[in-house]
């Protein structure tokens, strides 16, 4: 990890720079991907599985007997786990459905905004390197809690062909209506264009590598929207004397393993607490599973020491990480400076990978600095808004002129007469 110690501003936008894909060399990988798909349906599924996958499939949906026999092949722990989690996502999203309130902005004119589910929504579930059936939790229970009809689910099948059992069993208890073996660019251009197998949706949702997230970028451009733009997961940690270097490292270890192309940012308040946290590092590197692709993502990763803490501030809403951990004294105080964050964790005993499975938060959230202008996946995320009106007599006399006399200098004497025919007329 590079180490900057009170950096000049100048330097600031080099420092919380993500490691650069090569997006033209993608979208020319993942065009031709979405055009087969979009001719071949099923058949361009089943060849892309047999070519990146290794599987020959027979079938791409996974049937009822198979989503049945998950349950058993799981340790009933896991089970538990998992249903607590989703308990936990339940209580927190279902409070941010927000009672419907009529407005009386002038007497006789009220209006008021009623949400309704997007109909059908696609949700990508990574199952490569770690089959993430938490993201199922964090996508599939706000979709139902938002009153989405459809649920359809797209993961790339395992060697033998099978879906992850713990996926399997997510999705059961969360209600998805449709889970299919795709994974890749391939599942994203079967959701935007519709298959034999996958249905076609309003919106996409989920996770991904950089051909996952380029495809989702393109289907954009062709009226499917998706969650928000992604990329490689990341942390930012904010570190005083107060903060337990086992645990800042841990933290930053749990980010770094999940790819090599994953960040983590360490900002500190001095110099010592950086090489206590470094020695920690190392030490729990070497007993990890997954320590070559840690090793990797540290290498495009930076420490930051400031003496001021406002410059540690505002340097840490720059970076607008996909996850903020404020290990310092007086956290919740200094969260009340932080403007740009996917998710904040507060204090010693909040370590990041509680809000990944099981807080209740949701995880599937900005990256790559987007959390400076994009929030992250609510219940919201699966609604629409629709506002609504109406006017008595009385409200339309009261408004009338206002309306009328706007319309005319507006040159529009047809809304003008869509006002003054009805007082006419009244």
């Amino acid at each position: 990890m590079q180490i900057f110690i009170n950096p000049d501003r100048s330097e600031w936008d080099s420092i919380t720079k993500r490691p650069v894909m090569n997006t033209q060399d993608l979208v020319g990988k993942v065009q031709p991907i979405l055009a087969a798909v979009k001719q071949r349906g099923d058949d361009a599924l089943k060849d892309y599985s047999r070519q990146f996958d290794g599987v020959e499939l027979d079938e791409i949906i996974v049937s009822a007997n198979e989503i049945d026999a998950a349950e058993s092949l799981l340790h009933a722990e896991l089970k538990s786990a998992i249903r607590q989690a989703a308990k936990n996502i339940c209580s927190f999203h279902e409070e941010q459905l927000s009672p419907q309130k009529r407005i009386e902005t002038m007497p006789g004119v009220f209006c008021w905004r009623k949400s309704v589910g997007i109909e059908k929504v696609g949700i990508y579930i990574p199952g490569g390197t770690a089959p993430l059936f938490s993201t199922v939790l964090m996508l599939a229970i706000p979709a139902k809690i938002a009153g989405c009809k459809e649920i359809i689910l797209c993961t790339p099948p395992q060697k033998d062909g099978s879906v992850h059992p713990a996926i399997l069993f997510a999705a059961k208890i969360t209600g998805v209506n449709k889970i299919t073996k795709v994974g890749g660019a391939q599942a994203i251009a079967a959701l935007c264009y519709g298959t034999t197998s996958v249905s076609k949706v309003f919106k996409i949702f989920g996770p991904g590598n950089q051909y996952v997230t380029a495809a989702k970028q393109l289907v954009q451009q062709e009226g499917v929207a998706i969650d928000m733009p992604a990329g490689p997961s990341e942390v930012c940690v904010l570190a005083d004397e107060t903060s337990k270097p086992g645990f800042v490292a841990a933290d930053l270890l749990s980010q770094a393993e999940h790819g090599a192309d994953s960040q983590v940012l360490l900002v500190a308040t001095s110099l010592s607490i950086v090489q206590n946290i470094q020695a920690e590092l190392e030490l729990q590197l070497a007993k990890l599973p997954r320590k070559e692709l840690a090793s990797k993502s540290l290498k495009n990763s930076r420490v930051v020491v400031f003496n001021d803490i406002s410059n540690a501030i505002e340097l840490v809403n720059l970076y607008a990480a996909e996850h903020l951990i404020i290990s310092m004294e007086n956290a919740s105080a200094i969260s009340d400076h932080i403007t740009s964050a996917g998710s904040i964790f507060l204090g010693n005993f909040s370590p990041e990978s509680v809000g990944d499975y099981a807080s209740g938060t949701n995880h599937t959230l900005p990256t790559n600095g987007y959390a400076a202008m994009y929030s992250g996946v609510s219940v919201d995320s699966f609604v629409k808004k629709i506002t609504v009106q109406e006017l008595t007599r009385e409200g339309l006399h009261n408004i009338s002129k206002t309306v009328i006399h706007m319309a005319e200098a507006e040159g529009l004497q047809a809304h003008a007469n869509a006002v003054r025919v009805r007082m006419v007329n009244a």
